[in-house]
This record gives structure tokens, sequence and C-alpha cells, in this order.
């Protein structure tokens, strides 16, 4: 029997058979990933005249050779077929070459369509772009919309090669026949909407793009449902059929280093929820997405849950027991919040209730929506702007006029953001985009663009989002606080004498570093003076953002991440006013500074909850880390179970949390060949942990530590 390593002791349950979990094994296990390796990219070097082809006409070369070219894979006993076999779509490029460079980049943090090809088949779309490309034809929308119809003309060709490998293979019948309609014909049965989910998963994929899947269980939990009533197929059949979609996402598996890891592309899936109408959609589909995370322990779904106030209790356990594993692999959205926050936003009630994420968990509506956001480091503007360095020409006489200095800077940052994406448009009226890189394959899947004859980069979807991203909260709001409190309340030192301790690094001080590090409660322990400036930088951030929306062409939503980038922004950080020294690693997304929190779990939740998070459509991600011992037993499950509960009620945003030891990861340091399979939750996405650099690795295990 093959085992799954689950890093705190406990033992996964088996429910797959033995030759999917042989399967899930050698694909977890870098079989596929390595294969794919050997064939990085399709080259256009033959092709005549290509030096004068346009970026569209070179593009769209690209797309018809990967379709013609690109290696079939049919994996030992697999369920479903399609594979994106060609090593430079890894690296987030459309994998075909000339003079030996990639043509372009390719596109992510969006989530399809998968809707409409499941319920109508992709030759409905091909009908539009059929009426598309007649009405735009002699117009300057003629070029997309004639690369919009070879796309598809390319995908059928992709489409044939695998009917005709399939056919030739003894033993693939019954994939031959499930894939033989779709995606081209809406699925009707479990086992197509399954395949055709998946192949057009990894067309788009084979091209080079990172999407987003999305709400499974709302997609695929009706035709489940039916073939189960029918008795064509029983429950076990399906978690067979459904495991083989999770395994044959782990294609990508390569291991050895790759900085930020190995499993970062964007292939996240929510679960539960309601529909459009309000009503609740949880369904067999959504417990046997938890089945399969549990027994296998794949970290490359990063798979997000809905829980409202009206959840069952049944669910919320049994996310609880899955969560336990560790891995970081299930992260919760407060439904009921996020749906407010986005009609809030301007959406429509029922185009709110359909959110998914963006690949990551930044929030949007699937296949209709362009997403970018603009991370920034709220710190560095505290320290170098509205302190200038620490400059002894700097002079505060008290805290509201300190706060709202650095309100203005913060604003002069969030403008500049909105100036540069001004720059996307040729004309002033931002109605007309400049040319873009071609991303065809990722535009006929988002809804508007066919019709409106412009790709997804050039404002064809039905929304375009610019979200400006504030990072290093925490550490701006503790720096805040502990100058409010040593300077302004206990009069430990003058405004300029702290600034000259300050500028020095500490140095000649370190009784007072001490001191001011751990004489105060700061953000994540449930201290009202310091999260109520946590709270008001928040607002005051949503504020200049909506003050900004739509005047440069985008819907210009709030939102809260840092996606690790707390260790790039670290050399370019002076010494904190809280007794952090220049150069340290510190906050990421909503949470705490490491080492900060002393209250646990709750009193974080606390904290990060006291802010009006309505406010920030596009999200707010907190990490909360749990030791193993701490949910190990039923009272652990239960404990998960009130923590979800507590993170609903208390109006929450996104919550990632991971059961994880900082001395496994030490352990999986020094033997990384033991760990191979460790996942841990880095922020919107999961990686395995020794793919991660050093540098990433002792970031994560900072997290941890308390």
């Amino acid at each position: 029997m093959i085992d799954f390593y689950a890093p705190n002791g406990l033992t996964r349950p088996v429910r797959l058979s033995e030759q999917t979990r042989r399967f899930a094994f050698d694909s977890l296990n870098h079989k596929y990933g390595l294969d794919t390796k050997n064939n990085m990219a399709v080259s256009l070097d033959g092709i005549s005249d290509i030096e004068n082809y346009t970026p569209l006409q070179k593009y769209d070369a690209a797309i018809q050779k990967i379709a013609l070219e690109a290696p079939i894979r049919i994996c030992d006993g697999e369920l479903i077929s399609g594979a994106a076999t060609l090593g430079l779509a890894i690296s987030h490029r459309v994998p075909a070459t000339l003079k030996n460079e990639p043509i372009c980049s390719s596109i992510s943090h969006l989530t399809i369509d998968f809707e409409t090809v499941l319920k109508y088949g992709v030759n409905s779309l091909i009908e539009k772009a059929e009426i598309s490309f007649q009405k735009y034809k002699g117009t300057k929308k003629e070029p997309f919309a004639r690369s919009a119809l070879l796309c598809f003309e390319s995908f059928k060709i992709w489409h044939k090669r695998y009917l005709a490998a399939l056919k030739d293979k003894d033993g693939y019948s019954k994939n031959h026949e499930n894939l033989t309609r779709v995606p081209f014909e809406p699925a009707q049965s479990f086992c197509e909407a399954v395949q055709s989910l998946w192949f057009t998963f990894a067309f788009v994929r084979l091209c080079g793009n990172w999407p987003g899947i999305g709400r499974l269980d709302y997609l695929l939990g009706d035709y489940l449902k039916k073939d189960l009533e029918a008795g064509v197929l029983t429950l076990n059949e399906a978690r067979e059929i459904l495991a083989h979609f999770f395994i044959k996402g782990c294609e990508w598996i390569c291991g050895g280093n790759y900085g930020s890891g190995d499993a970062q592309h964007y292939q996240n899936i929510l679960l539960a929820g309601v529909d459009e109408n309000g009503n609740e959609i949880t369904n067999a589909v959504t417990y046997l997405t938890l089945d399969i995370l549990e027994e296998l322990g794949i970290s490359d779904f990063p798979t997000t849950v809905r829980i409202n106030k009206n959840t069952d209790d049944k669910l919320i356990r049994r996310v609880s027991e899955v969560i336990r594993f560790g891995g970081g692999i299930i992260a919760i959205y407060n439904e009921d919040l996020i749906i407010d926050a986005l009609v809030n936003d301007g959406y429509k009630i029922e185009e709110a209730r359909k959110f998914a994420n963006d690949g990551c968990w930044e929030v949007q509506i699937p296949g209709k929506t362009y997403f970018i956001y603009s991370p920034f480091d709220s710190l560095q503007i505290l320290q170098n702007q509205t302190l200038k360095g620490y400059s002894s020409d700097v002079e505060y006489t008290d805290f509201d006029s300190l706060y709202n200095g650095y309100i203005t800077c913060l604003r002069s940052s969030v403008e500049a953001i909105y100036k540069a994406r001004r720059n996307s448009f040729t004309d002033e009226d931002v109605t007309i985009w400049k040319p873009q890189n071609p991303c065809t394959v990722v535009s006929v899947f988002e809804q508007g663009c066919i019709e409106k004859g412009l790709s997804y980069l050039e404002g064809g979807p039905i929304y375009n989002l610019h979200s400006p991203h504030i990072g290093g909260l925490a550490d701006t709001v503790n720096s805040l606080y502990a100058i409010k409190k040593l300077v302004f309340d206990d009069k430990k030192f003058s405004f300029k004498e702290f600034m000259t301790i300050l500028s020095g690094n500490w140095e000649e001080n370190e009784n007072l570093r001490l001191y001011a590090l751990n004489k105060y409660s700061y953000y994540g322990n449930d201290n009202d003076d310091v999260d109520f400036i946590a709270a008001r930088i928040l607002s005051d951030f949503a504020d200049i953002c909506n003050s900004l929306d739509g005047r440069c062409g985008y819907h210009f939503p709030a939102g809260v991440s840092t996606f690790g980038r707390q260790l790039e922004w670290a050399p370019k950080r002076l010494a904190c006013a809280y007794g952090k020294k220049a150069g340290e690693i510190l906050a990421a997304n909503c949470s705490p500074t490491p080492g900060t929190d002393r209250e646990g779990a709750t009193s974080i939740i606390r904290s990060y909850c006291k802010s009006n998070l309505k406010r920030l459509a596009s999200g707010a991600a907190l990490d909360i880390k749990l030791l193993p011992t701490s949910v190990a037993e039923e009272d652990g499950v239960c404990y998960l179970s009130s923590l979800i509960k507590s993170f609903v009620a208390l109006n929450g945003f996104f919550m990632q949390p991971d059961v994880v030891d900082a001395s496994i990861l030490r352990e999986a340091q020094e033997h990384p060949e033991n760990y191979q399979n460790l996942s841990v939750r880095v922020s919107g996405w999961n990686a395995r942990f020794v793919t991660l650099n050093k540098c990433w690795q002792d970031m994560v295990i900072q997290q941890t530590e308390k």
C-alpha cells in the first residue's frame, strides 16, 4: 500500500483504488513534470517570412504549432485525458520560441468561463466568434476576431489528435468515448463534465496560461446528482474519476529549487456557498473533493471553502478534519461579508453571489473579469516619505499630525499607481487601450471579449479591475503605535531624539529596543488602541481608492496583500519604531508581525476583524499558523470548527489556516529527500517546502515560530 505524507503524524484515510493511488504517487514524485521538461517549446524558426509577422500573427502561428506538435501524453490508467506537455509553459510563457527566445509572456490571475463550456459547449463560443468576425471585418478589430477563430481551429486540432491517440491505444475506449463530444458539445454526464472541464483547462495551460478553476462543485454537482439518481454511476466511481482530475493537475511537478516554490500555478478551486439565487450549492462533489484532498494531500489546487452564517455544521466539521492534516490546502472565505462587499462595490447581488477568485485569493466574478493588482509597501512610505528616512528635519507635534502626514503620503503613492495605469490608454477619455501582448486563448473564454472584438488585456472582459494592494500593514501600524506611545503618550523621549535612535538602527540602544519591542501589545493581540490604527488606515486607503475609481479606465478596488514580498522589501526597510532592526523580514498580508502575536489565534482574528473589511472588495488575507498538537485529536477538530465559525461571526474576509511545526520544517531543510511532498501555505498558493529556496524557507519558518 502506497502511503501519502502527513507532516503531523496523522494517518491519511484510504478510499481510492490502489491504481489511482499509484498514479498519484508517480505524479507527485515528478514523473510527468520531468517528462514535460524534456519538451520545452515549439519553434517558429521554420515559418517563411515569420520576422515580418505582427505580434498577433506570430501568436496565432504559435498556438497552431503547439496544437500540431505538442507531445500527446496518455498516462497509465488515466480516467480523463489531456496534458500540458511543453515545459516553457511552467515558466509563465507561451511555449513557442523564435530564435530560441519565447515569443511572449502568458496570462494568469483569472478564472475562465468553464460554465459556458460545460453547459453550452465550445461550439457555442465558435458561433459567437463567427458572428463577431463578420461584424468587425474591415475594421481595426478584425485581426482579433480572426485570431479567435484560429484559436478555436487550433483547439480542434489538438482535440482530434487526442481522439486518434486514444482510439489506437488498448484499454482507453472509455476515455475516447468521454472525449468524443466534449468540450465542443455540452456535457451530458459527470464523466463528460469532468473531461470537458479538464480538457479545456489543459489546453489553456498548454498554451502557457495559468487559469484558476473556480467553483468545482457548482460546475459539476448537478451532473453527478443526475448520474447517481439514474444509477449509471456510484459515489465510489465518481470519487475515482474526480481524483484523476486532481492527479492530472500535478503534471508540472518537477522537484528542485524554484525560489518561491513549484506549486503556484494558480489552479485554485472554490467549494460550497450559494448560487446566484441564494440557494446553497454544497453537494456530493464538495465532499468528494475534501475526501481526495485528505487522502492524497495534493497541494497543487489550493482550495477555499465559502462559509456563511447558515453553513451546515457537517461541512464545517469536514473542512476542519481536512485542515488538521496540514499543508495549507484549505482556506476559508466569509461568503456573507464578501457578497456584501461586492454589492457595496457596485455589483448586482446575483453577480456577487457567483464570486470566485483570480487563481490566487483575490475576489472576482469568474469568466467575466480582467484583474491586475499593484502591491506596495506601506512601511517604506512611512519610513522614507512621511519620516524622510528619520531625518532631523522632520518634526510632528502630536500623533494626529503624524497620522495625517502619513495618509497624505499614502494618497500620493496610490495616485501614482492610478497614473501609471492610465498610461495603458491612447486617448484622454480612457476608452482605447494601447496594444498589449496577444492572449487570444484566454480571451475567447472570457465573456465580453468575443462580443467586443477586444482581447482580455485590451478591455474585452465585462469587468476590468486594477487593485492597489497595501502591504506591510502590521509593521506600519505597529510603528505608528510605538511612536504614539513612546513619544506622545509616555514621553520617553522627544520626537527628534527618537528619530536619531531609529536612524542609527538602535545601535547602542539595545535596552530601549527591547523595551519598545516588549513593553506594548501590538497588532494581533486584540488591543483596541493599536487595532484602531489598522482600521483607520484601511478605511482611509479604501477612501483613496474609491476617489480614483473609474478615472483610469478601470474599477479600482482596495486590497491587502504581500504574497511573500516582505522578503524582497526587507533590504529597503529601515529600523522600525517598535523594536525591529533594519532589513528584518516582517509581516505577511493582514497578519501580525512574526513574534509580536502572543495571545493566540482568536486574538489575531479579533484584531483583524476590527477593520471594516467590506470596504476591501479585492480581498484581505489573514494567515493563521497552528501547531499539529493543537488540532490532532477530536478536541482539535472542534477547536478548528469554532475558529471558522468565529471568523465568520466576527466579519473576517479570507483566512489561510495552516497546521505546521517549525521543527519539522527545519528537519526538512536538513534532509529534503525525506520530505519531498511536505506542503506549506505561502500566501495565495501552496508550495512543497523543499522546492522553496532557503530565503523563502527561512521566512516560512519565522512565520511559524512564536
